[in-house]
């Protein structure tokens, strides 16, 4: 079974820029959520996926991800996530044995950077470089959907 096992940081400064080693610009919407459960369009540059993510369980969750043909996920995007849609860069740093995906966002959620930790194991150790902040992992506040409805009603 596919399993995402993450950690998620605030980022508190630039440091990490010089260590990215490449990115790739992403459009995210959100097509349905319930129960902890969602079901998410993406498009990665030239390339889109629909990604099926299960109910979280501590760290872990089921997550399964499949081609679809960009010209749909176009679609997808402008019909049926409701303007709950987001743009971010996701800049790749590899630090300690892990590859952090540092995701800096655009548009309504400009100004917002995260960094995950994507893991083998919940125990395996996350680095910790002075340009990482506090972990927000599990925290609903931190969830894309929470904070554009938040930005939304601001």
């Amino acid at each position: 079974m596919a399993q995402e096992i993450e950690r998620k940081f605030l980022v508190v400064s630039e440091a990490w820029r010089d260590r990215a080693t490449h990115s790739t610009r992403l459009c995210d919407g959100l097509i349905a959520a319930s129960g902890g459960r969602k079901v998410r369009v993406r498009i990665y540059d030239d390339r889109a996926t629909l990604t099926v993510k299960g109910a979280r369980q501590g760290l872990a969750r089921d997550e399964f991800e499949y081609p679809i043909p960009l010209a749909e996920a176009q679609e997808m995007l402008a019909r049926h996530c409701e303007g709950m849609v987001v743009e971010k860069t996701r800049y790749y740093v590899p630090e300690g044995g892990v590859i952090f995906e540092i995701d800096t966002y655009h548009g309504i959620l400009e100004g917002v950077v995260i960094a995950e930790a994507e893991l083998t194991h919940p125990d395996d150790p996350v680095p910790r470089p002075d340009w990482l902040g506090p972990e927000i992992t599990g925290q609903e506040q931190y969830r894309k959907i929470n904070m554009l409805k938040a930005r939304l009603k601001a």
